[in-house]
């Protein structure tokens, strides 16, 4: 069996009023803090999900009409989370990253992908498709900003749609089906639809093989990001 460690690390913050995300909150603006998963495989390295806030989303949200992104979720980005100050903070070197996994390419979830682009990057063609479409302000709304995620990203990517599908576990419910994204079983993507286009969990546990009655169902566990 194949299993991977996983955990969280905050990498800066937005503030928001809590009823946009929250059922019956309140309008006080709270803290969302962007996180970032740091996933050890055994034979593929450290990976990350997501890569959180960094201050290339600063300069991207300087100019018009993207500085509305920035006014609708003022950020918190301090020189803590400066690349290599973050990554020695938390113990990581930066030569051993080997890929980055984007759950979705809201701003606060791909804002270090300038560091990683030249490395292989797991994410939906539908939400990279989006990031490259055409018209700003529409891409505003939506919470894009392609300025965040260089050219180089398009030729490494490696695409959840394209992965072998698979059966899921039980512990996965309502959700049916996977993807093997690795190959190996010890990483499945997850497709949630209705946050934006191309938005995908991150399932980690044994692994996992497709039809089988006897399959991590009580080893697996779902890697669920907090969204702003």
């Amino acid at each position: 069996m194949i299993r991977v460690g996983f955990r969280w690390l905050a990498r800066g913050l937005c503030r928001h009023p809590e009823a946009a995300t929250l059922s019956g909150g309140r309008f006080n603006p709270v803290d969302f803090p962007a996180l970032v998963g740091v996933i050890e495989h055994p034979t593929r390295g450290l990976l990350l999900f997501d890569t959180g806030y960094d201050p290339a989303f600063l300069e991207a949200t300087t100019p018009f009409p993207e500085r509305f992104y920035r006014w609708a979720t003022p950020v918190e980005v301090g020189a803590e989370h400066a690349w290599h100050t973050w990554l020695a903070a938390h113990g990581i070197n930066d030569s051993d990253i080997t890929a980055t996994i984007i759950s979705h390419f809201h701003g606060d979830h791909v804002a270090g992908m300038r560091h990683l682009a030249e490395r292989p990057i797991y994410c939906a063609r539908a939400g990279l498709t989006e990031l490259r479409a055409p018209g700003r302000f529409k891409r505003v709304r939506q919470g894009l900003l392609p300025a965040l995620v260089p050219q180089a990203a398009d030729a490494n990517a490696r695409f959840f749609e394209e992965a072998p599908a698979v059966a899921l576990p039980s512990g996965f419910a309502p959700f049916s089906e996977g993807r093997d994204i690795l190959g190996d079983g010890s990483l499945l993507a997850v497709e949630l639809p209705g946050h934006c286009v191309g938005h995908w969990a991150l399932g980690a546990g044994a692994a996992h093989h497709a039809g089988s009655a006897h399959t991590a169902s009580r080893r697996c566990r779902v890697a669920r990001q907090v969204d702003s």
